[in-house]
């Protein structure tokens, strides 16, 4: 059993960065692949980045971006602290929503579909204002 807290979100201007984080609790963190999400209002749910479990590849981990946010977007982890952060770089307005951090054992970069992780976080909400 997985439970995920995350943290992070806030009011910020056109151009600003932020860093999300996603906390998890339980052994072996190191896994599990983990994927960020976002919901604005009105919208569905959409997949923002994802990194796959440790050990994936020689280098640790895969990573994966939604196209709307490569280049300003960068997801990592650290297992000793069993969080996964997202640093956003040059935040646009269309960037507010609801940021959900989602887990799945053994998960890869690719899986981009909400519906295929097991645990989510409640959320935290990212304001960029205009």
């Amino acid at each position: 059993q997985v439970q995920l807290v995350e943290s992070g979100g806030g009011l910020v201007q056109i151009g600003d960065s932020l860093r999300l984080s996603c906390a998890a609790s339980g052994r072996s963190f190191s896994t599990y692949g983990t994927g960020w999400f976002r919901q604005a209002p009105g919208k569905e749910r959409e997949f923002v980045a994802a990194i796959s479990w440790s050990g994936s590849s020689r280098s640790g981990s895969y990573t994966d971006y939604a196209d709307s946010v490569k280049g300003r977007f960068t997801i990592s982890r650290d297992n000793g602290k069993n969080t996964v952060y997202l640093q956003m770089n040059s935040l646009k307005p269309e960037d507010t929503a609801v940021y959900y951090c989602g887990s799945k054992k053994w998960g890869i970069a690719t899986v981009h579909s909400g519906s295929l992780y097991d645990y989510w976080g409640q959320g935290t909400q990212v304001t960029v204002s205009s």
